[in-house]
């Protein structure tokens, strides 16, 4: 298994909460994930620095770490 860490240096693992450190624009949609937003029940992928997760408004979503921090 990788090691996963998020922006602040912390091992990230299947089933963690994390939160949005920066808004970020959602490609191919108009949705734009706000700062301070909790992202429950993350899955890691098996490239390092990514996660996989579900938001409230955009399923399937692919996130980089560098923008994650553990809630």
């Amino acid at each position: 298994m990788t090691n996963v860490r998020d922006c602040n240096g912390n091992p990230l693992k299947d089933g963690d909460s994390v939160t949005l450190i920066k808004d970020l624009k959602v490609k191919g949609t108009s949705v734009t994930l706000k700062r301070g937003t909790l992202i429950k029940n993350i899955r890691l992928t098996d490239a390092e620095g990514e996660i996989e997760c579900n938001a409230e408004k955009v399923k399937g979503l692919v996130l980089k770490t560098e923008f994650l921090k553990k809630a």
